[in-house]
């Protein structure tokens, strides 16, 4: 049995095409603000692997989502669009009001927290760096970071008569130039953050998103986890308890 499932972001649309819990395609692509378009470009591709059901995770307003749902039911297939709730599968969101709450963080959240014996920093390393810790089944809140792009970009935007090309993040050292003070610089603010976190509340620690084998390289005392597909995991796994399942 074939199902789709969907990850819109807020400048990405991801796809993965899974077959007997094994992942059998997998594409990305940027939808320049406008997924609903870039969905439609898909469908005809959809159609054609007899899709048995849908599931969906999308940072989208309800308008937004209303017609990407429209899109996929031309599938004919059950569609399920993933939401924060206070509790679901037992485990409890930490925000006074969930809704607030990111659907791409409860999911990766949900994907790991799921056993009370054990505390989780579960970190983010995309358009922005997300930190959500969860004691047990408790999620308990967290962190939202400028990712290192989005600083640089501040960098060069507000500091008049310094040029600050693309560089790699790729060392803590002192930087002996402007660039690589400035990457060092932005690195070394991100790993502290993180390190300060675990420094007050000690707990597994679970890294996913494009930039996470980077920051895996600086957090070794840590033994991180990198997990590549965490919102997949966590879409599965809302998707298996959701009552209107019928896969």
């Amino acid at each position: 049995m074939k199902k789709l499932w969907l990850d819109i972001g807020n400048t990405r649309l991801k796809y993965w095409i899974t077959q007997d819990h094994e992942i059998v395609e997998h594409g990305a692509e940027m939808h320049l603000q406008s997924p609903a378009d870039l969905l439609l470009g898909l469908m005809q591709h959809f159609k054609k692997l007899n899709i048995q059901s849908v599931g969906v995770s999308s940072v989208l307003d309800l308008g937004s989502n209303q017609h990407i749902r429209q899109l996929l039911q031309r599938l004919k297939v059950p569609v399920i669009c993933a939401q924060v709730h206070a509790q679901y599968a037992g485990l409890s969101c930490g925000y006074d009001q969930p809704h607030q709450l990111g659907i791409d963080r409860w999911l990766q959240v949900l994907a790991v927290a799921q056993d009370p014996s054990k505390n989780y920093c579960v970190i983010s390393c995309g358009t922005a760096l997300t930190i959500d810790l969860a004691d047990g089944l408790q999620h308990l809140g967290g962190y939202i970071l400028p990712n290192l792009y989005l600083q640089r970009d501040a960098l060069i935007q507000n500091t008049k008569g310094i040029k600050i090309p693309d560089a790699a993040f790729d060392n803590l050292q002192p930087g002996r130039n402007t660039i690589d003070a400035v990457h060092h610089g932005i690195l070394l603010g991100l790993v502290s953050s993180i390190e300060k976190v675990l420094a007050t509340s000690p707990r597994e620690l679970v890294l996913t998103g494009g930039d996470a084998a980077l920051f895996a390289e600086y957090l070794q005392a840590y033994q991180p986890r990198v997990e590549p597909d965490l919102l997949l995991k966590g879409l599965q796994y809302f998707f298996s308890q959701h009552p209107d399942n019928k896969a």
